[in-house]
């Protein structure tokens, strides 16, 4: 249950009809800016590939900083990727299906399983009773306090960072995106199958070029640079220290969107690669806003840059927030249960 209304007037939000208002005129595509996007992405990305097929017989100290470059690129595609999925990139459905395919295909992930999972990431973020899908798993402190020792352990292993940001997101692209979830529709399975399909073809076409050895090497490198940035990202807009949760029954979607997403102030080279998306808040308030507004839209009221940025250095202490305290309604570490003790 939405209650924006009665949270909103609480949390000194605005009401529903004046943000919408306010974000109407960046909701709307742009085909030169979408199109030339494309084109700064994904030719920069195929020339990558192609210089590293000419220097792999050289050197392979050409090759790997050429992979972490086009791991950057592979950032960017999926972000492009990801607005396609929203149906904001293009005006034309049609045009948003077959760019996010493509782009998907480039980003080891199924186009119509991946948005159907994400939307519901959007419809619960920052709901304590929704939590489980296209989130990082995070427990309360009374969850953790009640859960067995095999569980503590589980959790402490997935939330250790080199866990999170090295094993996972290759364990992530490689290998889960390849299954369909057990809940998944009909259509959503199928995404999952093409996409595995194409996903061979171009396997084998880029290994006819490279070899099998090096064609792995090559993108291994690539998926642990994209898929530990983009997770990185993703943590970093839904676990900071003050972000918001609540149950159910008090849950808001404008404070899940303008509390519990981040706005992460990079640096500008940065923020290109990562398509804006550090603009989390108001990508949360309105998923329909194309990544190449979301700037636009923070700067255009007051009410959006009231939102306490978050900056790449003091983004590193994020790491350390485990679990979310209910009675202070915070992130904590492992060492507040110490305290909690005493």
């Amino acid at each position: 249950m939405n209650n924006d209304s009665k949270t909103d007037s609480a949390s000194n939000h605005p009401p529903v009809e004046v943000w919408k208002e306010i974000v109407l005129k960046y909701q709307q595509p742009s085909l030169g800016r979408a199109l030339w996007q494309v084109a700064n992405t994904l030719v920069p990305y195929a020339g990558l590939w192609y210089l590293m097929y000419l220097c792999r017989d050289i050197s392979w100290w050409l090759v790997v900083p050429l992979a972490i470059l086009a791991g950057g690129f592979l950032v960017r595609t999926f972000i492009i990727f990801h607005d396609c999925c929203h149906g904001s990139f293009f005006k034309s459905n049609i045009a948003n299906d077959v760019v996010g395919f493509i782009t998907g295909l480039l980003a080891f992930t199924p186009y119509f399983h991946w948005r159907w999972e994400h939307n519901i990431h959007h419809s619960s973020a920052g709901d304590l009773d929704r939590r489980g899908t296209g989130d990082v798993w995070t427990m309360t402190v009374q969850e953790y306090l009640e859960a067995s020792r095999w569980k503590k352990f589980a959790y402490r292993l997935a939330r250790n960072p080199g866990v999170l940001f090295i094993v996972a997101p290759v364990v992530l692209f490689v290998f889960i995106q390849r299954v369909p979830a057990l809940k998944a529709s009909r259509r959503e399975r199928h995404s999952v199958y093409a996409m595995d399909a194409a996903l061979l073809a171009l396997m084998l076409a880029l290994i006819s070029f490279f070899g099998v050895w090096d064609y792995l090497i090559i993108q291994l490198i690539i998926i642990m640079v994209a898929g530990g940035a983009g997770v990185w990202m993703f943590y970093v807009q839904h676990q900071f220290e003050d972000v918001y949760w609540e149950r159910g029954d008090n849950w808001s979607y404008t404070a899940a969107a303008l509390q519990g997403s981040s706005f992460y102030k990079l640096p500008r080279i940065l923020q290109w690669f990562t398509g804006n998306i550090g603009y989390h808040h108001i990508h949360h308030l309105s998923p329909r806003i194309p990544n190449y507004h979301l700037e636009k839209c923070h700067h255009a009221d007051p009410l959006f840059q009231q939102v306490k940025p978050i900056t790449l250095l003091a983004s590193l202490k994020t790491i350390t927030y485990r679990l979310w305290d209910e009675k202070s309604k915070r992130l904590v570490g492992y060492g507040h249960l110490k305290l909690m003790r005493k």
